[in-house]
């Protein structure tokens, strides 16, 4: 009954008429999970985190030089990197820290704890403090990712 109603006021403010099949359409709209910064909270693996913020396929080549937002959309540093470990992990090497750049250091971000947000990316499951603490990434083991190859990318949103 609801879903009828909702799917009324909607093709009302369209100017549509609407019938019980467009109901489950606006349904599957409002049933799509919050996902963002606060589901560091919630209780599960980084991956299965990854997998319910509805994964895309990326350009590596596009996230090269996108900020990195921490909670309050302050910049936590810029993509140089994108690298696949000897355990088959993708990480994000960032430029953290710093004065305008000056000083920064690379750190290793997991991809299960970011999200792609336009033309940003919004550390979801990683605090400040976890990347002040977090070791400089050396090449060691890691290869570079080529920038036309494609990975795929959690979404995010505010």
């Amino acid at each position: 009954m609801a879903s009828v109603l909702a799917a009324g006021l909607l093709a009302a403010a369209v100017g549509v008429r609407a019938t019980a099949a467009d109901a489950p359409f606006i349904l599957a709209q409002a049933m799509v999970p919050p996902t963002g910064m606060g589901d560091r909270d919630k209780n599960m693996a980084a991956e299965e985190r990854m997998r319910r913020r509805f994964p895309q396929p990326v350009r590596v080549g596009d996230l090269i030089g996108l900020p990195l937002l921490d909670d309050e959309a302050r910049t936590l540093g810029h993509v140089r990197a994108v690298v696949r470990t000897s355990s088959g992990k993708i990480k994000l090497v960032v430029n953290y820290g710093g004065w305008f750049g000056w000083g920064a250091r690379p750190v290793a971000v997991p991809i299960e704890v970011v999200g792609i947000m336009g033309r940003e990316l919004a550390s979801l499951d990683m605090l400040p403090n976890e990347y002040a603490a977090a070791p400089t990434w050396r090449p060691g083991d890691a290869q570079v990712i080529a920038a036309d190859a494609t990975i795929r990318i959690a979404l995010a949103r505010r």
